[in-house]
């Protein structure tokens, strides 16, 4: 028993006016066949020994008990649900339309009662993805005010775009889920960290760096670092387009979070430019991987787009690779760079 506070008043218990504790007690019930244990909250009076439960109280503890059995068969708690709500900014009526589940669902979720388990994975899906609830706003948005339907669409929409960079790591990596053999990767499974560092590495040292140069870059740091260690650096597999290695995903990776270029218009075209991001530093790159990243830059970085193109379509690796599949990293021993 912890006394959380006390107050003099009538004690309905023994009927004098004394200090009544309120207190909280570990308490054991059987619910859905289920023993569960969980916080319950009494007044005690101590004249007689005795334990009460208010209205309030009653109300709270048998939420404490139901939300004790939540936990215990892997639902989401009172509180989980109430916490998802909140962070769309979203009322317990509204959210009950939005879900079509019937106006007072999510009140008696919230409130008293136990979901099932399917609107359980609907909530924890909502939870984890901002785009399950712009969805299903679009569906019940005639049911909704205009300004209501506008808040929670601009929150979920801001929830959705914080999230961006884990829908582009889901991306590439289901991309790669396929690339597993060393002759693909280099005998190195796929860091997106350490992609992100070098294609930062690159824009500190390269002046003028633009897309298709920096791909032509990572490939030869890569395959100089097998060469050199037998192990490429970062994992990521690379396929002979018209201008030259380009690895898999390529668009997706340089949206990653930490990557930063400037669209530039150059004759109607329009052009990306990397720059550092800001506060960069080097974190996952080893010595050995700089080494290679270093030599890279002074080979080929004062290279124009045009000139590493024809570079890259004089190297063995490159000829010997049919179009648009993998070059494989066992050319690496005939680089031109050492």
């Amino acid at each position: 028993m912890r006394k959380t506070r006390s107050e003099t008043k009538l004690c309905v218990l023994c009927m004098e006016e004394h200090e009544v504790d309120t207190v909280e007690v570990v308490d054991e019930e059987i619910f859905k066949g289920e023993e569960v244990t969980f916080q319950a909250t009494y007044e005690y009076c101590s004249y007689a020994d005795e334990y009460l439960e208010t209205e309030e109280m009653i109300k709270t503890n048998i939420l404490a008990m139901k939300d004790a059995y939540r936990e215990k068969v892997g639902l989401l708690t009172s509180h989980e649900i109430i916490a998802i709500r909140d962070k769309y900014g979203i009322s317990q009526k509204d959210f009950s339309t939005v879900l079509d589940w019937g106006k007072a669902t999510i009140t008696r979720y919230e409130n008293h009662q136990v979901q099932d388990r399917a609107h359980d994975d609907v909530l924890r899906k909502i939870d984890a993805d901002p785009r399950w609830l712009l969805a299903m706003l679009r569906r019940a948005k005639d049911k909704l005010t205009e300004k209501a339907y506008a808040k929670y669409k601009h929150q979920a929409n801001e929830l959705y775009k914080r999230q961006k960079n884990q829908y582009l790591l889901d991306a590439i990596y289901a991309v790669y889920a396929d690339y597993e053999d060393e002759p693909l990767t280099g005998g190195t499974e796929l860091n997106l960290n350490k992609v992100v560092e070098m294609i930062n590495y690159f824009a500190a040292n390269v002046a003028s760096l633009h897309k298709v140069k920096l791909m032509k870059m990572l490939w030869y740091a890569d395959v100089l670092h097998y060469k050199r260690h037998g192990k490429a650096m970062s994992g990521l597999v690379y396929k002979a387009l018209p201008m030259g290695a380009v690895p898999e995903a390529h668009d997706q990776i340089i949206s990653l979070e930490g990557i930063t270029y400037d669209e530039v218009i150059y004759d109607d075209n329009i052009a990306y430019r990397f720059r550092p991001s800001p506060h960069f530093d080097v974190k996952e790159l080893t010595k050995s991987e700089t080494d290679a990243l270093d030599t890279v830059i002074c080979e080929v970085g004062h290279l124009n787009t045009q000139g590493i193109v024809e570079k890259m379509h004089e190297e063995e690796a490159y000829q010997s690779t049919p179009s648009y599949t993998p070059v494989l990293f066992s050319f690496a021993k005939r680089l031109s760079i050492d």
